[in-house]
């Protein structure tokens, strides 16, 4: 891998006037006083970045940080305030798919239109034609107008035609997960040919598990500047801290917000994760350690033939590990009052990154009485022997 940079930002910051003028005729009468009725938004904050030839760089944050704005920069749909962008290669840019597509034209007229506008000439398009027609999948449609087009279909060519572009540097903002599944593992299939030819792929998603697999390097923009940048799985650490205390704000505006309901029948009052080992206040396990959930469930009325479901999941909530009382079988008494609970899990093979605990309190027909989607997260780490969210020891021998 190359490490001449390709890219290099200098000291860029992006300002955006936002006018509080709400119709034309507000425009026309406050014009001599325009300074009082406008603002001044910074997308983007001193941002400095060099990205060398052939990496694969993940820009995450929250919604609102600067992600798109700085990807349209670089592909110059937007020109910077202050500071520089500087290019060596050729650019093509997956910001907004079928920029450029008419609804009266047909696919096949739309395949020649939108692969104008990223650059290829039409002898070029003559020649990546079919090749585009078969990745899009929708060969039976190509001479319909686009303007009868499912979303899914429409989207699918214009991918298909920008993954044609022939470009050293390729921008992607959150268009990888278009289609069905088939048609989203052959974009990411794509994405990894060519990551094997050496380009240089910037991308903008929110899909974290996805930027962790990707990507040799993620940068975190929070108000428009850098707030961390670095491996994947320490700067989606710093991402995932700064959600979880949005989140705990969340939850306490909720709480202060609605008392009567925090206070209302049975509920979790506290869950955490207890390890040997913590950084920046979040356990932090080794596969195969001991980890155990405390839980506090406190009811103010008697509660009666109930049970305690505990889950493991991703960050973005999906199952991993889901365990019951009653399929451990345990019998519940009957609880008034405040009590702590303990389920302790002796090995723990998953892989490293973040999880999150998810706890569900149900009554004896199986209906749910308090749910807790993330009452606490913790992060594991392996020898990095394997990615994926299990661990399994390997042996691979030659015979």
């Amino acid at each position: 891998m190359s490490t001449t940079p390709v890219i290099r930002i200098e000291d860029l910051s992006k300002r955006f006037v936002i006018r509080k003028e709400k119709s034309l005729k507000e425009r026309l009468l406050n014009f001599g006083r325009s300074n009082l009725h406008k603002e001044d938004f910074w997308a983007l904050r001193d941002v400095d970045l060099e990205i060398e030839a052939g990496t694969t760089v993940g820009l995450v944050g929250p919604n609102g940080s600067g992600k798109s704005t700085l990807l349209k920069t670089i592909g110059g749909i937007i020109q910077p305030t202050t500071g520089s962008v500087l290019l060596r290669g050729r650019l093509a840019a997956l910001l907004e798919l079928g920029a450029g597509f008419h609804p009266d034209l047909t696919g096949r007229e739309n395949v020649y239109l939108n692969a104008s506008i990223l650059g290829l000439s039409r002898q070029t398009t003559d020649r990546y034609f079919d090749a585009i027609v078969e990745f899009s999948g929708i060969e039976r449609f190509i001479d319909t107008q686009v303007k009868f087009y499912s979303s899914g279909m429409y989207v699918r060519l214009a991918f298909a035609v920008a993954v044609h572009v022939d470009p050293d540097i390729l921008l992607v903002d959150e268009v990888l997960a278009v289609g069905d599944e088939p048609f989203q593992r052959k974009c990411l299939e794509r994405i990894r040919t060519f990551q094997k030819e050496g380009r240089t792929i910037i991308l903008v998603s929110h899909g974290l598990d996805q930027v962790a697999e990707f990507c040799d390097r993620a940068v975190v923009l929070e108000n428009g500047r850098v707030a961390a940048d670095g491996a994947p799985e320490d700067a989606l650490m710093v991402l995932r801290a700064d959600f979880e205390v949005a989140r705990q704000a969340d939850l306490a505006r909720l709480a202060a917000a609605s008392p009567q309901d925090a206070a209302a029948a049975a509920r979790f009052t506290g869950i955490s994760v207890r390890s040997d080992d913590s950084e920046g206040g979040r356990p932090v396990v080794d596969e195969g350690e001991t980890i155990t959930i405390a839980m506090e469930v406190r009811s103010d009325a008697e509660l009666r033939d109930w049970s305690i479901e505990v889950g493991i999941a991703t960050p973005l909530g999906n199952p991993l590990f889901v365990t019951t009382t009653e399929m451990l079988g345990i019998d519940l008494a009957p609880l008034q009052g405040t009590r702590q609970f303990t389920l302790t899990l002796p090995e723990v093979h998953l892989g490293s990154g973040d999880y999150a605990v998810r706890t569900t309190l149900r009554s004896g027909d199986g209906a749910e009485i308090h749910y807790v989607p993330v009452g606490a997260q913790f992060s594991v780490r392996t020898a990095g022997s394997s990615r994926g969210h299990v661990f399994m020891p390997a042996i691979f021998e030659a015979h």
